[in-house]
């Protein structure tokens, strides 16, 4: 990356999206407005229906959307059936394989997965959904104990707060952990900083997966 350089990152909305896996992210992004330009995106400009019921504008649309350095693919109900949207699912895998880096939160994991973006790679999700979640991709290793797991240039959360550790880990990686910590320090988040601490998995879930 070239200095003075602003990263672009685009958040991928859908109707049931979960407001805490896109605003926790994007509280500690906002912290680097002059670093990372963050964009929207919804099936179509406008109001996009959180599953806790807020509408969130999307400024850009799926079909209009650039492809940015950073993807960020939130988790909640409505990834239940965006996951047979086999055009969404097309779309997703077309455009995201172009981003440097591509991260998802919670259930978002799912998706990437079944656009066949997680193929090869470790990944997490939400862990009350998990073994949803793992019946997707082809072969993806799916960690069900983590916090969050980085793979290369994947970057896969668990369940809806994990997703701010995560975010914070990352912009470590891009700018320095001093600052990520100073971000969080900001907004009063006491940071989880090891990617393998995860008090929500069951027993079963922490025994490693085979086959």
């Amino acid at each position: 990356m070239v200095d003075g350089e602003v990263r672009t990152v685009a958040v991928v909305l859908f109707d049931g999206f979960e407001l805490l896996d896109v605003f926790g992210p994007l509280e500690l992004f906002g912290r680097f407005s002059r670093e990372f330009s963050v964009t929207l995106l919804g099936p179509k400009t406008g109001a996009v229906r959180s599953f806790q019921g807020a509408e969130v504008i999307a400024t850009s649309s799926y079909a209009d959307a650039e492809v940015p350095q950073i993807v960020m693919v939130p988790g909640g109900l409505g990834t239940r059936a965006l996951v047979t949207d086999q055009d969404f699912l097309r779309w997703l895998q077309r455009w995201a394989s172009g981003a440097e880096i591509v991260t998802s939160v919670c259930t978002g994991s799912a998706l990437l997965a079944a656009a066949g973006l997680l193929d090869g790679y470790r990944a997490t999700s939400n862990k009350r959904a998990f073994d949803w979640a793992a019946t997707h991709g082809g072969s993806v290793e799916w960690v069900a104990a983590a916090r969050w797991v980085h793979d290369r240039d994947r970057w896969t959360s668990s369940g809806v707060a994990a997703g701010m550790d995560m975010t914070a880990a990352l912009l470590g990686h891009l700018i320095g952990s001093e600052r990520a910590q100073q971000a969080a320090d900001e907004i009063e988040l006491e940071l989880h900083t090891d990617p393998d601490w995860d008090p929500f998995a069951t027993p079963s879930q922490r025994e490693p997966l085979h086959g």
